[in-house]
């Protein structure tokens, strides 16, 4: 009982981070999975296929509040895939630790940019600078396949930042871009038995509640909250990829 019970509240934490902030949650599910005995392949295998049901419990949220901009995912997910499979060709070529530090550098500049800029709560999508958007499907794609992390952690302060997409609706747009590039990722893994139902199933009801509670907070908290609340977490995940 008491193993269910751990089980649930790993699943309901981790699912308020990705619900929260719009992110997948890898750099936190893998650790964790690892910890728990799994082999590496077969935890970033499973920790997909536990973003696919956090992104989509999620996405249910965001679709009935109305912050998932549709064509964004389109175009930004069009660009993601082959850049994901360009970064994962490359990843083989040049120094892991070059590449986090890096990437490291990027993140703590787009919480430098986050926690400065402003927001609004109204906006019309033909404000948004939709030419960018590609340039964000290509840097998301290729950090995702050359450090096989979740894109989200850059999708949102791209959307953000450099697109001109408000906060909530980045975190929206995010979730659902998430759920199609971790479903994709997770039937790969599947079929090379590198996917752990049992541990995902274990998870998945605190994944599910932890995922619909944050998507719930997205639009309760003000938007400067929740830009600095981000800011912060890039500077975590920063720190983590240069140690």
């Amino acid at each position: 009982m008491l193993n269910y019970l751990l089980d649930f509240i790993l699943g309901l934490g981790i699912g308020l981070i990705a619900g929260l902030f719009g992110v997948g949650g890898g750099f936190l599910i893998v650790p964790a999975l690892t910890i728990l005995g799994l082999p590496i392949h077969v935890a970033i295998g499973t920790s997909l296929m536990c973003i696919v049901l956090s992104s989509l419990s999620a996405v249910a949220i965001h679709v009935r509040k109305g912050t998932i901009l549709y064509r964004v995912v389109l175009i930004k997910e069009a660009f993601s895939i082959p850049a994901a499979l360009i970064g994962a060709y490359i990843s083989s070529l040049l120094p892991g630790r070059i590449l986090k530090f890096v990437f490291a550098l990027l993140l703590v500049y787009l919480s430098f940019r986050m926690w400065r800029g402003r927001d609004t709560f109204e906006f019309e999508e033909k404000e948004i600078k939709t030419s960018r958007i590609s340039v964000v499907g290509v840097a998301s794609g290729l950090m995702s396949g050359l450090l096989g992390i979740s894109g989200g952690i850059l999708n949102v302060p791209l959307f953000h930042a450099y697109v001109g997409i408000p906060m909530r609706y980045a975190v929206g747009t995010s979730s659902l871009a998430l759920f199609f590039t971790a479903l994709a990722g997770s039937l790969g893994h599947y079929r090379l038995g590198q996917v752990d139902v049992h541990t995902a199933l274990l998870l998945a009801p605190g994944l599910l509640v932890g995922a619909r509670i944050g998507a719930l907070l997205v639009h309760r908290l003000h938007p400067c909250h929740l830009k600095r609340a981000f800011s912060a977490l890039l500077i975590i995940v920063a720190l983590k990829m240069l140690f």
